[in-house]
């Protein structure tokens, strides 16, 4: 996870504070010594943490501790406000032509994911209520254009190409055809290279003098570290870039680049990229990271990510099931691929405040167990489900034949469900201590649930 190593540190400087009535200048210095030491671990540019530390202790010095606070929520408060001011305030939106479409250039050298991030960020854009198409200029990677047709049709958006011609004359046949086809935003792939040459920001000067891009997004990867920070500092200055797109951000645990790259450029990062995955896409919200880094949480986020990923009328529907004790093993299913959706237990417990997201680490769905529970309930009969209490051992070894796994998978399974149906009818009732029983049954069960 992004700034494990930075959120340890930081944690345990605050937890020496703990107990000190007032602050010192020495405590100050001491609590600072930590985190500059803390922060260039983390990669974190050294100019910037020279300044951020500065600051931190000018601010610091001398300050009497609020009434409500402790001097070591005194020093949290001052280095979250300064940590939100290094990484933007607050989150920056795309820039949106007044006359559609919108052109969108994105840059990058290759290896920052910029194809694959270009069609995230472009079904990202849709459920947003855009039309975005997706333009092939890249003509000097070989199969460039084939994998953002891939992705493209994996996102559900249009991609236009022309095959290895000149880039600048397909960038602006591209923007051509989203004119007659109603898409209100385009999304122009340029070429890249291994590492920043004059060739390279040449082809792009000329293609930007050519579209004049409304937005020139820089995707650049966070586990490259200061090169990251280099690299954005050249496009900037080649370009004059309107901001960054950081992605392999759940990649590293030192996260430098993204505490530097504002202070560098003085362009904001607006999304990162946090997984492999084409939905694995976020607003940067430079607010919530500060407070994910000094393990205060991100509730804001969490509950964004769970109203993505759970229907509130099927969760209407199945509160009134468990109530009237009418869970199926359709209902069963539904919980599990929504709970998938959210991610990694890792991920959820960094945007709550308070818990260790390392005690989690590496716990996560597993998927290979939800696909087996999928492929068993999807060869049940509608009835089947319904009433499970039906499935005899003729029917088991049909479901087995067409799931591809063994009667005793959906042995268990079947266990596994009938522990849920009594914890349904156990916390209608309201006696704690059957309660109880059933929670220490389903921790000594010993089975593997697929969550």
């Amino acid at each position: 996870m992004a700034f494990e190593g930075l959120t340890e540190k930081l944690s345990a400087t605050f937890k020496r504070l703990r107990g000190k009535g007032r602050l010192t200048e020495s405590d100050v210095k001491e609590a600072m010594r930590e985190i500059r030491v803390a922060l260039l671990e983390a990669d974190v540019n050294f100019k910037i943490v020279k300044q951020f530390v500065s600051t931190v202790t000018e601010r610091a010095v001398g300050a009497d501790v609020l009434e409500s606070l402790t001097p070591a929520q005194m020093i949290v408060k001052i280095v979250n406000e300064e940590l939100t001011a290094l990484m933007g305030s607050e989150s920056a939106k795309l820039n949106l032509a007044d006359r559609p479409p919108t052109v969108v250039m994105l840059v990058g050298l290759n290896g920052a994911g910029k194809t694959t991030n270009g069609a995230k960020l472009a079904g990202f854009l849709k459920k947003q209520g855009k039309r975005p198409l997706l333009v092939a200029c890249d003509t000097f990677r070989p199969a460039a254009i084939k994998q953002l047709e891939v992705v493209g049709g994996q996102v559900d958006v249009p991609v236009f190409q022309m095959g290895q011609g000149d880039p600048i004359q397909i960038a602006r046949a591209g923007i051509e055809h989203a004119k007659k086809n109603g898409n209100d935003l385009v999304l122009v792939d340029t070429a890249g290279r291994l590492h920043v040459d004059q060739e390279l920001m040449d082809q792009l000067k000329d293609m930007k003098a050519a579209v004049t891009p409304d937005e020139i997004l820089l995707i650049v990867d966070a586990m490259i570290g200061q090169d990251a920070v280099n690299a954005a500092k050249a496009f900037d200055e080649a370009l004059d870039i309107t901001g960054v797109m950081l992605t392999k951000l759940d990649g590293d645990a030192r996260g430098g680049a993204a505490l530097s790259i504002k202070a560098v450029t003085g362009k904001p990062i607006k999304f990162v990229g946090v997984g492999e995955k084409l939905d694995q896409i976020e607003v940067f919200h430079p607010d919530r990271m500060a407070s994910r880094i000094l393990g205060m949480g991100d509730v804001l986020s969490l509950i964004e990510k769970a109203q993505e990923n759970f229907d509130a009328k099927k969760a209407a529907e199945l509160e009134q099931k468990l109530r009237k004790n009418k869970f199926t093993l359709s209902d069963f299913y539904d919980q599990l691929v929504q709970v998938k959706g959210m991610g990694s237990l890792s991920d959820i417990a960094g945007m709550l405040p308070g818990v260790n997201a390392k005690a989690l680490e590496g716990a996560s769905v597993d998927e290979k167990a939800l696909s087996r529970t999928e492929a068993i309930i999807l060869s049940m009969t509608p009835e089947e489900r319904e009433n499970p209490a039906m499935l005899n051992n003729s029917r088991k070894k049909r479901i087995a034949a067409g799931s591809g796994t063994q009667v005793v998978d959906i042995n268990r399974l079947l266990k596994q469900f009938d522990l849920m149906q009594q914890m349904s009818r156990q916390f209608s009732g309201g006696n704690l201590k059957r309660k109880a029983g059933l929670f220490s049954r389903l921790k000594g069960s010993g089975m593997k649930f697929p969550f």
